[in-house]
């Protein structure tokens, strides 16, 4: 297995796809999903969400590691590179610096959100999150440097493991963490069903309501899901594609991805919406979800502390593991484009995701920064990734890249990748900003 970078690459297909799968479960997964897919036709919603996170996850996702693995660096040489096939690499590595701010940008949003979950937890073992004073809990982290202990805490284990293991630390962290996010989210999943009552949200969940497919919101939020879910910003994705070794088929570490990504989002829906719907409580989404809502189902369940606390230890596991994606992401091209060694990058990154996110800390600051972030930045990125690869660099380029290790692709492929998922990466783009977010 060759290292291709100086930062080394993945030792194993295995470390890759649960580091790709670390990335791609996060809180969309977790917040989002479960309440999208019973408020827009439960098991109807279904068909079009897993429709384009296969279009997604084949093209898409491929579509980054590839150009990773093709350039040999992450986002800014990427681009260059991309660029530098019709002479305008400086155009090029301009244009990287968008994709880059936006996995800097939502970072700094996460490191937050990582950091209530920890203070969550903290709470959970204490006893304190079970006690009734939820709303009180979500005043206090919301708040004007609501949370810079936990806050800092999140910025420097991930930069920690992103200093003394660069890619060694993202494959072994990811190893560790992965499974157990699966193993404690089926614990839970499991202890939900016996539940009085919960059959309920099964149905809320899975009773397909057909007469949805026929609304094109029910198709936009479902496309929406799809495709943030898989991580696709035109950056992280790349980084890891940079290190994945030339023995590596793609198209399949890309389906295999996707696979798990739904796996970890149906069981996060088996786990929170029968438990929501046992207790006759509103499946509200967002922050009030996690940290209002299930905290009371807690307090009302047998050994509920116990629970509590693996949910929190779960979420946590899967919000650090996307986090050192993104990190790893700004690190990676500011060490290579700078010549700076690695642990002075990933201290300049942590040092401005803690110094801008303590003072965003507070809702009326954290709410504005991530709709910029997640509305224009993001998706922004990601549709300049996609028409930078497939149609700057070229199809027939990046294919030679694609067919590596696996027989060829069909005629299907870049059919597909050019003129469906390109032009639908500007469709995202654009019903993003018309929904206020999808």
């Amino acid at each position: 297995m060759d290292n291709i970078h100086q930062n080394g690459g993945f030792k194993s297909s295995t470390g890759f796809i649960l580091a790709c799968i670390g990335s791609a479960v996060g809180m969309g997964t977790i917040w989002m999903f479960p309440y999208r897919l019973g408020e827009y036709g439960g098991g109807a919603f279904l068909i079009p969400y897993i429709l384009f996170s296969i279009l997604f996850g084949l093209v898409g996702l491929s579509a980054e590691f590839a150009i990773g693995r093709r350039a040999k660096t992450g986002t800014l040489g990427a681009y260059e590179y991309c660029w530098s096939k019709i002479k305008q690499s400086k155009l090029g590595y301009c244009l990287g610096w968008i994709p880059l701010l936006g996995s800097l940008g939502i970072a700094i949003g996460y490191a937050i959100i990582i950091g209530w979950v920890l203070r969550a937890l903290w709470w959970s073992i204490t006893g304190e999150m079970l006690s009734g004073h939820h709303e009180v809990f979500l005043q206090e982290v919301t708040g004007e440097f609501g949370s810079v202990f936990w806050h800092t805490l999140v910025i420097v284990m991930t930069a920690l493991i992103l200093m003394f293991g660069s890619t060694s630390g993202i494959e072994k962290v990811n190893k560790i963490l992965m499974p157990l996010f699966f193993i404690l989210f089926l614990i839970l999943a499991i202890r939900v069903y016996f539940l009085p009552n919960s059959c309920a949200g099964y149905e809320f969940l899975f009773t397909p309501n057909w007469e949805q497919l026929g609304h094109i919101e029910t198709w936009v939020m479902a496309m929406g899901q799809a495709f943030f879910s898989l991580s696709i910003t035109g950056s992280g994705m790349i980084v890891y594609g940079t290190y994945l070794p030339k023995t590596e088929d793609i198209p399949k570490a890309s389906i295999r991805t996707t696979f798990f990504n739904t796996i970890a989002a149906l069981l996060a829906a088996f786990a929170i919406i029968p438990a929501v719907f046992a207790f006759n409580i509103a499946p509200n989404a967002g922050p009030t979800l996690m940290f209002i809502t299930l905290p009371n189902i807690f307090a009302q369940m047998p050994f509920g502390q116990l629970f509590a606390i693996l949910f929190f230890v779960s979420v946590a596991f899967a919000g650090i593991t996307s986090l050192l994606n993104m990190f790893e992401a700004v690190s990676e091209s500011w060490q290579t484009r700078f010549n700076l060694s690695r642990k002075t990058a990933v201290t300049l990154c942590s040092i401005i995701a803690l110094f801008i996110g303590v003072f965003i800390e507070a809702e009326p600051k954290f709410g504005p920064w991530m709709d910029i972030v997640t509305i224009y930045i993001v998706p922004f990125g990601a549709v300049l990734g996609a028409f930078s690869i497939y149609y700057i660099l070229g199809y027939k380029e990046i294919r030679q890249e694609l067919e590596l290790a696996r027989k060829p692709l069909g005629a299907y492929f870049g059919i597909t990748a050019k003129y469906i998922y390109v032009p639908l990466t500007i469709i995202i783009f654009v019903l993003g900003i018309i929904y206020g977010g999808i």
